[in-house]
């Protein structure tokens, strides 16, 4: 009897997921459809997911000159790379020394960090603004990346996963002669791949997806990031529901594909970087 209730149970939950999960597609399923159809045929209910006359015009007239749709495209991946490659060496260097090194006054140091992420980043709009204006990098990607490289919470993150991996491992290198750095690079990083590509996912996803940024330092249209650059071009359309259509699945594509390419990492990341303190 309790094991049919729990197959029951089962079944029940399982129905319920799906069910959430069809719900939560189908908005992208929409998009992607009409991104293919005719403007005529959008709206047509009942709904057709699969398009009578399937078109790729809508794709190739954002890409198309008229557009900058491909150069904000190539600033976004330029910005979101540059990020990516300073954050991920300045953020486990930093947690590699908060985990491994010990030094005077490092554990105050380190929840004076942690208290930091209480302060609201909107509160903190305008004094970036002053400083990156005296530093004259405003109206340009680096007034997007210096403020993104580094990250109180990934350092958290990334530290705790780092003192889940045995010190005998650093000590046994010690031991053969490795200094820190070279411990760091060959030893405890790879082995912090599931935390690593965890913060690279995250990272990309906020600064791919980053509004506020582009649109405060970056006055500029040429110079402009894919999220503000996607508004301007549903302002310009904004009654060509598939172009708009068409725009918005190309934004999400490389979100989808980089989450794809690392969800186990992923999830491995999530489930272990918090069991060790």
């Amino acid at each position: 009897m309790k094991q049919n209730k729990k197959k029951v149970g089962k079944n029940v939950m399982t129905a319920v997921l799906l069910i959430l999960g069809a719900a939560n597609i189908f908005p992208f399923i929409f998009m992607l459809s009409a991104s293919f159809k005719p403007l005529n045929e959008i709206f047509v209910y009942p709904v057709k997911l699969i398009p009578e006359h399937f078109i790729t015009s809508n794709y190739k007239e954002v890409f198309s000159a008229q557009y900058s749709f491909v150069r904000w495209y190539f600033n976004t991946f330029v910005m979101v790379g540059t990020i990516l490659v300073l954050k991920v060496g300045i953020v486990t260097l930093t947690a590699y020394a908060f985990a491994r090194l010990r030094f005077k006054g490092r554990d105050i140091l380190f929840v004076v960090l942690l208290s930091s992420m209480m302060i609201p980043p909107d509160a903190v709009i305008i004094p970036k603004y002053v400083i990156f204006k005296a530093f004259g990098i405003t109206d340009s990607m680096w007034s997007i990346v210096l403020p993104s490289i580094f990250d109180v919470f990934f350092v958290f993150m990334v530290r705790q996963f780092f003192l889940g991996i045995p010190e005998t491992l650093s000590e046994a290198a010690i031991i053969d002669g490795c200094g820190h750095f070279k411990i760091y690079s060959q030893i405890v990083l790879p082995l912090a791949k599931p935390a690593v590509i965890t913060m690279i996912l995250f990272t990309f996803i906020w600064a791919w997806n980053d509004y506020m940024g582009p649109y405060i330092f970056i006055t500029t249209p040429a110079k402009q990031m894919l999220s503000v650059g996607i508004k301007m071009f549903q302002v310009n359309n904004s009654v060509d529901y598939g172009l708009q259509m068409a725009a918005a699945t190309m934004v999400l594509i490389p979100i989808i594909v980089m989450f794809l390419f690392s969800q186990r990492y992923f999830i491995e990341g999530i489930a272990t970087s918090g069991m060790k303190n």
